[in-house]
């Protein structure tokens, strides 16, 4: 069962409107080129990656793997 929806041909003032506005933002942000540079303040007290990095990327793939076989078995 379905819905059968069908669309004038015309536009009316709302949709004219809206796509006026949506029109107008798209234009605004495409000039506003952002630099990032002041965005770069949270990365200074950030630690690289630890070395037992591997464990977890193991852990998430067995778990994972135990989903998948609960799953469809």
């Amino acid at each position: 069962m379905g819905i059968m929806v069908s669309k004038n041909e015309d536009n009316t003032e709302l949709d004219r409107r809206i796509a006026a506005d949506l029109r107008t933002r798209a234009q605004s942000e495409r000039r506003h080129d952002p630099s990032y540079v002041d965005d770069s303040a949270y990365i200074e007290n950030t630690k690289k990656t630890g070395r037992f990095t591997w464990v977890w990327i193991i852990l998430i793939v067995l778990a994972i793997l135990s989903l998948i076989c609960i799953i469809f078995i």
